[in-house]
């Protein structure tokens, strides 16, 4: 259990250094993968080369009967593990000279993916207009939320956006996405003028005389703002904005790319905004358009 411990250790330290996920879902990998290692040792299996697909069908038969962590799984649940695993396997491969892979054997189930929550053109509008600009905390918190919409960043993109990265007289950022991929993304002249009234009476205020960090963002003690950080100022914005639903940050994401789709945007071009590999991964914001049309 020892070796499999220190395989899981420096997998969770290779998706760190490689920026690849959220604390969250590190958390859920973390969660998943143990769960799957203390079956290994219950079996008496000391090594990932003698794992077999008939090893892993038994642990997933069990695991989403509820006979190991004692609830069904959902197919959802289901998916997320199987996730998990052949993320570690693939890295066990890559990384370790592991040559047996039989996770790559299972699919996920095919149940039709969830729409994505978004807010309309006027909850937008109420959530960003509702703070005081001449407040230092006010002014970030809009500037936080004004970036994550007019660009479409994931929490942690937000969280992680130099300032060097920004070009004023252009009007776009670079972000480090997932697996480290850059991209640029343009925004519009009203985002690029919050960003730059923040820099200029805000961001100063925080940093409280410390050095310069270079982060975009920064919390009240004048360091780099975390994501935790982030949404709360989403969840405590929605409440303070009169809005009736709970307002996360991938909430904006999934806003910016409804709201270009409704205003006749190019599927390809959103992909690229958003940083997604594939397209099938946006192609689930054309499927509220179009339930919105049909309404």
């Amino acid at each position: 259990m020892e070796n499999f411990e220190r395989s899981l250790d420096r997998f969770l330290n290779h998706l760190k250094m490689s920026r690849t996920g959220s604390m969250d879902t590190q958390d859920a990998y973390r969660r998943d993968i143990e769960r799957f290692l203390i079956y290994l040792e219950e079996e008496k299996i000391s090594s990932f080369e003698k794992v077999t697909k008939t090893i892993v069908s038994d642990y997933f038969t069990k695991l989403r009967s509820g006979d190991i962590g004692g609830k069904v799984l959902s197919n959802s649940s289901y998916s997320r593990n199987l996730s998990s695993l052949k993320s570690f396997y693939r890295y066990l491969n890559k990384y370790e000279g592991i040559e047996n892979n039989p996770v790559r054997f299972f699919h996920s189930t095919n149940e039709r993916r969830k729409l994505p929550e978004y807010l309309t053109y006027e909850q937008m509008a109420a959530l960003l207009s509702h703070y005081h600009l001449d407040n230092p905390l006010g002014l970030r918190n809009r500037c936080i939320l004004e970036t994550m919409y007019a660009c479409g960043l994931r929490v942690s993109e937000c969280a992680n956006l130099e300032v060097k990265k920004i070009s004023f007289s252009d009007n776009f950022l670079v972000v480090l996405g997932k697996e480290s991929k850059e991209r640029m993304v343009p925004f519009y002249p009203g985002c690029g003028k919050i960003i730059q009234k923040y820099l200029l009476e805000s961001r100063p205020l925080l940093l409280k005389n410390k050095e310069d960090h270079g982060y975009l963002f920064v919390n009240q003690n004048g360091g780099k703002i975390t994501a935790r950080t982030i949404q709360d100022i989403c969840e405590k914005g929605g409440i303070e904005a009169g809005l009736t639903i709970h307002v996360h940050p991938h909430m904006i994401r999934h806003s910016f790319a409804t709201h270009l789709l409704d205003n006749g945007a190019d599927l390809r071009i959103v992909q690229e905004l958003l940083g997604h590999e594939n397209l099938s991964t946006t192609q689930i914001y054309t499927h509220v358009t179009t339930d919105r049309l049909k309404k």
